[in-house]
């Protein structure tokens, strides 16, 4: 079901199915461009730089997107002038999870592994995610759920065990590091929705950026010294900067503006149930850029995903 704003209004399904469609289109390529720029550069070094420049991309379009009707008219009277510590806190750990751990562990662990595998291990974060939500008694666990939940685990599973005979073996450390940032996204998904009312999709992840950019920054530092930034940039090929544009903007920036405010009016399994369809997604595009080899296996597996998909998605009332 949808779940109403503040103000009593909700969007339609068709902006909802399209702002989902957009947000999966450009994680789905993002697989593929943090794996082209860690062709280029260091993964701690791209994986810093990718979170402080999405910082500095935040402050900029903050004002501009302000002006949109979906962001405008969100909380516009409700909205404080003046921010509480408690406030800065939840920013401040929301922007751990969600931004620090989740990209800088996706980036790390793409350098280690395949595509397929990564995309494999963050199709698994809606089980993370209904499990937290249920814990934390945000949402309660029917069997319709549990048993769409099943048959989409069972498609990930499907696919984690074709990669097998890939030919680019992935690696243990690169799965266990993609996995924490997966479970770090997840703890994002549901502490965030605990607050989504309290807060304007921008605001909010306007100061996620901003307290997410301000962790890693030291570690940013840190690799522009020790590749000596100043003296070797103009070496740097320019694919390198276009990959770091495109996950700072698009799929870090604009991508967790239409999650968060998408999180107003859907549950946080529901939202994040739509990650099974990143495995089917990456895993196609992987294949066709990447020369990743596919099977009939993962062709089952990826049918299994979406129809667990469908089934979470059927549980809305109507």
């Amino acid at each position: 079901m949808l779940i109403e704003s503040p103000n009593g209004r909700a969007p339609s399904r068709a902006a909802i199915a399209i702002s989902i469609s957009l947000l999966m289109a450009i994680w789905a390529i993002n697989f593929l461009v943090v794996k082209v720029g860690l062709r280029h550069l260091p993964a701690l070094t791209f994986a810093s730089f990718r979170i402080v420049a999405a910082g500095f991309f935040m402050l900029a379009i903050a004002p501009l997107c302000r002006r949109l009707p979906m962001f405008s008219s969100e909380n516009r009277e409700s909205r404080p002038s003046t921010y509480s510590l408690n406030d800065y806190w939840i920013f401040a750990y929301l922007g751990l999870f969600g931004v620090s751990i989740n990209q800088f562990c996706f980036t790390i662990g793409l350098r280690y592994t395949s595509v397929t595998h990564s995309s494999i291990i963050v199709g698994m974060a809606p089980i993370y995610t209904l499990t937290l939500a249920v814990l934390l008694r945000l949402e309660r666990l029917t069997w319709r759920k549990a048993v769409g939940m099943a048959i989409a685990f069972t498609g990930v599973a499907i696919l984690a065990s074709s990669t097998g005979m890939s030919q680019h073996s992935p690696t243990l450390l690169g799965d266990a590091v993609t996995m924490c940032g997966s479970l770090g996204f997840s703890m994002y998904v549901v502490l965030g929705k605990r607050v989504a009312a309290k807060y304007d999709p921008l605001t909010m992840t306007t100061w996620n950026f901003i307290f997410g950019a301000l962790i890693v920054l030291p570690i940013a530092l840190q690799q522009a010294v020790s590749i000596h930034f100043l003296q070797t940039w103009r070496f740097i090929p320019w694919q390198a900067w276009a990959c770091l544009a495109f996950t700072g903007l698009f799929s870090s920036v604009l991508a967790y503006l239409f999650y968060f405010w998408l999180l107003r009016y859907l549950e946080a399994s529901q939202l994040a149930s739509f990650s099974y369809l990143l495995p089917v997604s990456a895993s196609a595009l992987s294949i066709l850029f990447l020369g990743e080899r596919g099977s009939y296996l993962e062709l089952l597996g990826g049918a299994l995903a979406l129809a667990g998909v469908y089934w979470i998605e059927s549980t809305r009332n109507h």
